[in-house]
C-alpha cells in the first residue's frame, strides 16, 4: 500500500545512495534497476538472480529483489526477502519500512506497527517511516473506534472521532493506510549520525501548480516610427515582433492545461484518454515499439486500485511555436506505490493539440 524509499532509481522520488565504486556488478544491478522502472520485471528479476548467483549476500541486488516480487504480487515471497534483509542487516530502516508496507496491505496493521518502530529505532530521523506510523495508528484507530460502535451505537462521542479519521483518509485516498514505501538502492554503509544520513524521499502534498511562465511584454506601447525615415531606426521594434510577444502566454497555458489533463487522466485511470495525450511518433523508453509501451502503461494503468498524480512548479521553455520543453515536479501514489519526482516533457503541437514527444524523470 505504501511506497517510498528511494526508488527504483528513478520512478517516481530521491534515493539513498550506495557507497560503493563504480564496477561491473554496480552496472549490473543498475542494469536490472532499469527494467524494472520500465516495468519489465521477468528480465530485471533474470538479471539480479544471475547477480545474487555469485553475491547471494548483497543487500542492494536483494532489495531490489523483494521491490520486483512485490510488483509482481508476490507478496509472501517479497516479505521474505525483506524479512531476510533486516536480519543480515538490522542497522537499515529500509526493509523494517518495506515490511510494513505489506504486513498493512493485508490488514495486519499490528505487525505493520512493530516494523516501522524497528525502522525509526534504526534511524530515527526517518520522516517516511514516521508518516507511515502515523498512518497506522489512524487505521488502527478506525477500527477500535468501528468496534466500540458496533457495541454502543448512541456513543456521540465515538461517531465524532470516527468521522474526523474517515474524513482525513477521504481528503486524499492514498493516504489510507501506509503507503510510502522505499525504493531504489540501499545504504549498506556503516549508518551515520542521523543529521548526516540523507533520509529516504518524503512524499508530502504540494502545493497548487506555479503560474505559467510568461515572456514579458514591454510597459509601455512602442512609440510611432519617424515619418519616412531614410532607414529603419534600430532602437525602435518592429509592431510585428511586439506582437509575437502576447501569444507566448496563451501557448504557455495552453501547453501547461495540456499537462495537467493529462495527469488528470492518469489519476482516472482512464487509458484511452491518456495515451492520446502522446505523440504518434512518441520516443518510447528502450526502443521497444509503440505497442509493446502502450501494453505495458495499460497494465500499469489497470492494475492499481487507485492513482493518484499531482503536478508542481511548472515551467514552460518554447524551442519554436510548435515545440515546448515543460519541466516540473510529479508526485505519484497509488495503491502499491509512492513516489516524486523531476520530470521534464517535450511536447509538440499536432492538430491544434499539445501533445508529448519524449519523457524524462529524475529523482
Amino acid at each position: 500500500m505504501f511506497n517510498r524509499f528511494c526508488q527504483y532509481a528513478a520512478l517516481c522520488g530521491g534515493a539513498l545512495l550506495l557507497c560503493c565504486s563504480l564496477s561491473a556488478r554496480a552496472d549490473e544491478v543498475q542494469d536490472a534497476n532499469k527494467l524494472f522502472k520500465q516495468g519489465q520485471y521477468d528480465q530485471a528479476m533474470a538479471k539480479v538472480d544471475s547477480f545474487l548467483a555469485g553475491k547471494p549476500k548483497d543487500a542492494q541486488a536483494r532489495f531490489l529483489k523483494g521491490l520486483i516480487l512485490t510488483e509482481q504480487g508476490k507478496t509472501g515471497d517479497a516479505i521474505h526477502i525483506f524479512t531476510s534483509l533486516t536480519e543480515d542487516y538490522p542497522e537499515l530502516p529500509e526493509p523494517y519500512n518495506n515490511l510494513a508496507v505489506l504486513y498493512a496491505g493485508q490488514g495486519q496493521y499490528d505487525k505493520a506497527r512493530v516494523a516501522l518502530e524497528m525502522a525509526i529505532r534504526t534511524h530515527p530521523s526517518y520522516a517516511t517511516a514516521h508518516e507511515n506510523l502515523g498512518d497506522i495508528y489512524a487505521k488502527m484507530a478506525s477500527q477500535a473506534y468501528d468496534r466500540a460502535l458496533q457495541l454502543d451505537r448512541s456513543n456521540t462521542s465515538t461517531k465524532t472521532k470516527l468521522a474526523l479519521i474517515k474524513e482525513l483518509f477521504s481528503s486524499d485516498h492514498s493516504r489510507a493506510g501506509t503507503h510510502n514505501v522505499a525504493t531504489g538502492t540501499v545504504n549498506v554503509a556503516k549508518p551515520q549520525p542521523a543529521a548526516e544520513t540523507p533520509a529516504a524521499p518524503v512524499v508530502t502534498p504540494v502545493a497548487v501548480a506555479a503560474a505559467p511562465v510568461v515572456e514579458p511584454v514591454p510597459a509601455k506601447p512602442v512609440a510611432a516610427p519617424a515619418p519616412a525615415p531614410a532607414k529603419p531606426v534600430a532602437a525602435e521594434p518592429a509592431p510585428a515582433k511586439v506582437a509575437a510577444a502576447k501569444p507566448a502566454a496563451t501557448n504557455s497555458a495552453d501547453v501547461l492545461k495540456s499537462v495537467h489533463d493529462w495527469a488528470a487522466a492518469w489519476s482516472a485511470k482512464n487509458v484511452k484518454k491518456y495515451l492520446s495525450f502522446y505523440a504518434p511518433d512518441f520516443d518510447t523508453p528502450g526502443n521497444e515499439s509503440r505497442s509493446a509501451w502502450e501494453a505495458v502503461r495499460h497494465d500499469r494503468l489497470s492494475k492499481p486500485k487507485y492513482i493518484h498524480v499531482k503536478i508542481s512548479d511548472a515551467s514552460v521553455k518554447f524551442t519554436d511555436d510548435t515545440h515546448a520543453t515543460v519541466t516540473f515536479r510529479q508526485e505519484y501514489r497509488a495503491s502499491h506505490l509512492s513516489s516524486s519526482a523531476s520530470k521534464t516533457l517535450l511536447m509538440v503541437k499536432s492538430g491544434g493539440k499539445w501533445l508529448i514527444l519524449k519523457e524524462h524523470a529524475k529523482d
